[in-house]
């Protein structure tokens, strides 16, 4: 059951639902968001849990928030009744439905005697890249990218040709309200005895970096990196494949994203938890971070688990591309980072401290 589901509901009234379930220890647990058709009405989010694991479950709300139209985050009914002459939120829902690994079904009855149902589908989590990729040398790829625009595209290198998804969603976590509740209140505690800077969560800046920061030490977060570089991005693609590759490794992959082309298209968001599916670029402050500037770094960050496809919509909608993704032979790594470092581009200049001298110099010695 644990996953994002992405559908239509009908009833009462009909637009469209966007459910994230968690996995918990006894049940599962997560937030509905109903965006109806009809701006008349307010879309809502319903957080949840249900009674068991069973693929026959009943769940049942113990909030239910109205959602600011302006922000697309949950607010207090108080401040925007006024927006909806006519219409109550209603205190809590009952659902019932079944599961398996690729269709969720659901019926739902509120206090206010309203009823809905929607029947949503999913791929599954394994699914690999649905991405058209082109098959290149490293030779062919410098070409290609000499003739972008400076700061127009980003790029992210990737060993293998990974589908592109965050590492929250990785890691078989999909519900932003309890990863904001629970997890960054907790890691906040902790990395506060650790860093010289006392990071204001309140202050979107600050959070973005603090974000950062966890996510550059191996925590998952909701957030996918990103350089301006090419040849940055062509360092990550390549550098921790072993000396020894072979054709049996397959080949690397480095995604080109318009930037430019896409934030001029889509609204940019820096707040993570909004009701409708998002995926926004921004540059963080660099506190306590001193790997951010050396890899040009740039973030991307998003509620959504099938990034691919969500941006291959968008390209349909605006009948444009905003993402390539260039494949290279893993059999070219030495070439590739001997050339990368005579631009300056290693392990130690990317990995300021011991962990990235000692990487630097194991390539050269080893």
């Amino acid at each position: 059951m644990k996953g994002q589901w992405i559908g239509k509901y009908i009833g009462d009234h009909k637009g469209e639902i966007i459910i994230n379930i968690d996995e918990l220890s006894n049940n599962y647990g997560g937030v509905a968001y109903l965006i109806p058709e009809d701006r008349k009405i307010p879309t809502v989010a319903g957080l949840f849990n249900t009674l068991d694991k069973s693929n026959n479950f009943t769940l049942k709300t113990y909030v239910i928030m109205p959602i600011n139209p302006q922000t697309g985050v949950a607010i207090n009914w108080k401040q925007i009744r006024s927006a909806y002459p006519g219409y109550e939120i209603p205190l809590e829902a009952i659902g019932n439905g079944e599961f398996t690994e690729t269709k969720l079904t659901l019926e739902i009855n509120t206090s206010l005697k309203s009823k809905f149902e929607c029947s949503l589908k999913k791929k599954k989590s394994n699914f690999k890249s649905t991405l058209k990729s082109e098959a290149k040398t490293w030779e062919e790829y410098k070409e290609i990218v000499s003739k972008y625009t400076e700061n127009s595209f980003i790029y992210r290198g990737q060993r293998k040709t990974w589908r592109l998804r965050t590492a929250f969603h990785r890691h078989g976590r999909y519900d932003l309200t309890r990863f904001l509740t629970l997890d960054i209140p907790t890691l906040h505690k902790n990395l506060s005895a650790k860093t010289k800077h006392i990071f204001n969560l309140e202050i979107p800046s600050e959070n973005g970096a603090f974000f950062n920061l966890v996510q550059h030490h191996g925590y998952p977060t909701p957030l996918l990196d990103w350089t301006h570089s090419p040849y940055v991005a062509a360092f990550f693609a390549f550098h921790k494949l072993p000396k020894e590759t072979t054709s049996k490794d397959g080949r690397v992959r480095i995604l080109i994203f318009d930037k430019e082309l896409w934030e001029n298209h889509w609204k940019q968001l820096q707040v993570l938890n909004t009701a409708g599916l998002h995926l926004s670029i921004n540059e963080f402050l660099a506190i306590e971070n001193d790997r951010l500037v050396p890899q040009q770094a740039v973030t991307t960050i998003t509620n959504i688990d099938d990034i691919e496809s969500y941006i291959q919509n968008k390209e349909k909608i605006r009948k444009c591309q905003y993402l390539r993704a260039i494949d290279i032979d893993a059999t070219e790594r030495n070439k590739v980072l001997k050339e990368l470092a005579h631009m300056g581009i290693t392990a130690g200049s990317l990995f300021p401290g011991l962990d990235g001298a000692c990487s630097e110099l194991r390539e050269k010695h080893f």
